[in-house]
């Protein structure tokens, strides 16, 4: 490792104090600021019949008044009362229709005043759109007519959207929907100050019953009953006139879905007694078949509370799980069960097994097959075609079984077989059309003995996006296309008909922005552009990139992305300042490590976490910056983790020192998440960089000690590990200025916001610069313009300050050092 052997001096320093400062929310430089608002391109939905697209224009950012309104943090979930709704949503604010023949775009009429727009939903006839509006006091369910561009309202603020998928589902013949609708009369939210009748008690009757670090938990009697009240909802069947028919009294229902024929419908009702230990998605429930009038055709399942689960990355719970229906079935539900009681510790031949039980629901479930590691997933094709996916992460195997369906207690062989660690190999995805009834099946050949394959098409020289098709009697496949990869990158967005030769790609370049277009890769030729969206970034045209390769010592292969100033010239601007951006990546194998990630032709995106912008204030900036923490064979990834850490980072400032443009005594590093993490280790365990920036991060393992990231031993089992890894373990050694930014209402796992407070302290109290950003009411990332304005000043302040602007070094006073 580098040690710089002089004592710095700033030369006017802005940062002082050791207690709170009174600060207003600040923003930017100017240059930073005008790419942060720039608008980000529409989402693109195209019809079946590629007529029509249907562009959804997104939000950049929420306000803090709106970050700010009253929030319910229930069982994992984040509730706003006044909509009843989830809180902290992201929406779109217009829509507009192209019409592909004319190449018009036509304003679509009749929107809300104010339009905060979800939860995006083609009819199965694909002649409309469904969608929701954040009303003052509810959730709206609006309808967009294609042909007319007009958009409908059909409820009035009713509607029940504190879970995960959409509110509401497209009954089959296009006319009418199901929806989970908020109770006319459902009593009152329980104040959370109110005496209690007892204590809170828990209790574990020796079982082992390890469990992930959750937040927004349950507390309380109280939140349970406001976790009713709010998750509550009565199954209500809509038409397109607005008239209602409730179908299921008011209950906790978490998942409805309609058979593919549209006889039957599948719901998952959560039970009491509720956990405060895992959230919503793990509390019992029942699951039922109900006839489309509302009764009771079957009870398929009580599942208990899933608290207990054995240990492990490959574990799962031993209950059934991962319900559906078959999408090629008029009425068939299809589960999964472990077979090795969901421990991964226990050997068996078989891991998994698929079971199916068909309309009417008399009798048993079928065995359909079992396959031989965890299960991952599964495509349905027709009566006699499915493929299934499974995966096993202490090997990084996965592989894909091509079966028939109607065969039972099949023992499968895999078909394919690959490590989704080695990017080069990966063999895509099975490709899926649209089946007009809201269900998608696998898009076969004429003659039925063809599948086909959507693969980013990963490769030395930069990814180039593939279809093959896949013979399923000689698993074999056959190239059909691929992107050339020479000035572009081009990826696949759609399939419209592979017969012909048609298909919907993506074209983006560096200095153009991503523009959909219409292929054909039978007759060959240019493709033609169906949207021509303008590169919002104009003021980065001059920002050079490249992206450079690279080797660790022990010859790992690396690569990062390189952004230089508009107008850098080496010979006559010397050397810059320069910001390194990462985040760690575990890998089993080495050469899987170092292999490319991306195309070098991506359109340069600007998110508002993105290091790009320091581009613009002169200094060359390091992005995608390969840190992968290596375990081979038995060895464990993080058992060398701080010493692979600062070697990744040795290795990155020296090929800049070596190409001649990084002044290597003023390099700042950061990151967000485990990002930060790796960057207080870095200040903590080196000194390579003068200063860091973490945001949002974790520093105390021992406050995870069930796992952590891809760790699978806890605290007990490997103490000397957790304690390595905790950078607030050795905060004392932390003595390059410190930048710390966390959201007051993180929810992510782990990363409480106590991790920045408690970092904060211990190098406050070991004397060392340190300063400790809180952005009230954001959580794990940031969505307030306020917030993100503010912590781009606050990261260019600490740049400017700690990184540019610190005293130069002669070369002649840096030693070099390896540990």
């Amino acid at each position: 490792m580098r040690k710089i052997l002089a004592v710095f001096i700033l030369s006017f320093p802005v940062f002082v104090a050791d207690a709170q400062i009174d600060i207003k929310y600040m923003e930017p430089d100017p240059a930073i600021k005008k790419l942060a608002e720039a608008a980000p391109a529409p989402v693109v939905v195209m019809d079946e019949s590629a007529e029509n697209l249907v562009l959804l224009h997104r939000t950049l950012f929420s306000s803090i008044k709106e970050l700010s309104d009253q929030e319910y943090r229930l069982a994992g979930l984040r509730i706003n009362p006044r909509t009843n709704g989830r809180s902290r949503s992201r929406y779109y604010e217009n829509i507009t229709v192209k019409k592909l023949s004319s190449m018009e775009e036509l304003q679509v009429k009749g929107l809300p005043d104010n339009p905060r727009l979800g939860n995006i939903g083609w009819s199965p006839d694909f002649t409309k759109v469904a969608f929701t509006h954040d009303a003052e006091t509810g959730i709206e369910l609006w309808v967009l007519d294609v042909a007319s561009a007009s958009a409908t309202k059909i409820t009035e603020p009713i509607l029940n959207d504190v879970f995960w998928g959409n509110p509401y589902e497209w009954t089959k013949d296009s006319k009418g929907f199901l929806a989970r609708v908020v109770p006319e009369s459902r009593g009152s939210i329980t104040p959370s100050n109110q005496a209690p009748e007892g204590p809170v008690v828990s209790e574990n009757l020796g079982k082992e019953a390890p469990a992930r670090t959750y937040q927004d938990l349950l507390k309380s009697k109280a939140d349970e009953k406001n976790f009713d009240y709010f998750a509550t909802s009565a199954i209500t069947k809509i038409d397109m006139e607005g008239e209602m028919a409730e179908l299921l009294p008011p209950a906790v229902y978490s998942s409805v879905s309609q058979s593919p024929d549209g006889k039957y419908i599948l719901v998952e009702t959560l039970l009491k007694p509720y956990s405060y230990l895992v959230q919503a998605s793990r509390f019992a429930f029942n699951l039922s078949v109900y006839s489309p009038s509302g009764s009771l055709v079957k009870s398929l399942f009580d599942l208990p509370l899933d608290e207990e689960r054995p240990r492990g990355r490959s574990s799962t719970t031993p209950q059934p799980r991962s319900f559906g229906w078959r999408a090629d079935q008029p009425s068939a539900v299809y589960w999964v069960r472990a077979m090795d009681d969901g421990d991964q510790s226990k050997e068996v031949d078989y891991r998994d097994a698929i079971f199916e039980l068909k309309a009417p629901f008399n009798g048993e479930a079928r065995l359909m097959a079992k396959v031989k590691d965890r299960y991952a997933g599964i495509r349905w094709g027709n009566d006699q075609m499915a493929v299934v996916m499974d995966r096993w992460w202490q090997s990084r195997q996965s592989q894909m079984y091509v079966f028939d369906p109607s065969k039972s207690n099949q023992e499968l062989t895999p078909d394919i077989t690959y490590s989704y660690e080695n990017r080069y190999q990966l063999p895509g995805s099975f490709a899926m059309k649209s089946t007009r009834n809201g269900y998608s099946t696998l898009l076969t050949s004429k003659n039925g003995k063809n599948l086909y394959l959507i693969g980013e098409g990963y490769s030395p020289d930069g990814n180039r996006p593939f279809i093959d098709e896949y013979n399923i009697s000689k698993a074999s496949t056959n190239r059909l296309w691929r992107a050339d990869g020479k000035t572009h990158y081009e990826t696949i967005a759609d399939i419209i008909d592979i017969d012909r030769g048609e298909i919907l790609t993506r074209r983006e370049s560096k200095t153009e922005n991503p523009n959909y277009f219409l292929r054909n890769i039978k007759k060959g030729g240019e493709p033609k552009a169906l949207t021509s969206f303008e590169n919002p970034y104009e003021a980065m045209k001059d920002v050079v990139s490249m992206n450079i390769r690279y080797k660790r010592e022990d010859g790992v292969d690396l690569n990062a992305v390189l952004y230089l100033p508009p107008g850098y010239d080496k010979a006559e601007d010397g050397r810059l300042p320069v910001f390194l951006w990462a985040y760690p990546r575990e890998f089993k194998d080495p050469k899987a490590a170092g292999q490319v990630k991306d195309s070098p032709h991506r359109f340069v995106r600007i998110s508002y976490g993105s290091p790009i912008f320091w581009a613009m204030r002169g200094y060359a900036v390091l992005d995608r910056t390969d840190f992968p923490i290596i375990g081979e064979g038995d060895s464990r990834p993080n058992d060398t983790f701080v010493e692979q850490l600062v070697a990744n980072a040795a290795a990155a400032i020296d090929e800049l020192d070596r190409m001649g443009i990084a002044d290597p005594t003023r390099v700042g590093v950061g990151g967000h998440s485990y990002g930060a993490f790796m960057t207080a280790n870095l200040l903590a365990h080196s000194d390579l960089f003068a200063a860091g920036i973490a945001r949002s991060g974790a520093y105390n393992r021992t406050l995870t000690p069930f796992g952590f990231q891809n760790e699978e031993r806890t605290f007990w089992e490997a103490p000397d590990i957790y304690f390595k890894m905790s950078p607030f373990m050795h905060a004392h050694k932390i003595d390059e200025p410190l930048l710390l930014v966390h959201g007051t209402h993180d929810n992510n796992s782990g990363t409480f916001p106590m991790q920045s407070d408690r970092l904060f302290n211990a190098v406050k109290g070991h004397g060392g610069t340190v300063r400790l950003v809180r952005l009230p009411f954001e959580s794990h990332g940031y969505a307030a313009k306020e917030s993100v304005m503010h912590m781009l000043w606050e990261m260019d302040q600490w740049l400017e300050n700690y990184v540019k602007n610190r005293e130069k070094v002669p070369s002649e006073k840096i030693e070099i050092e390896r540990e």
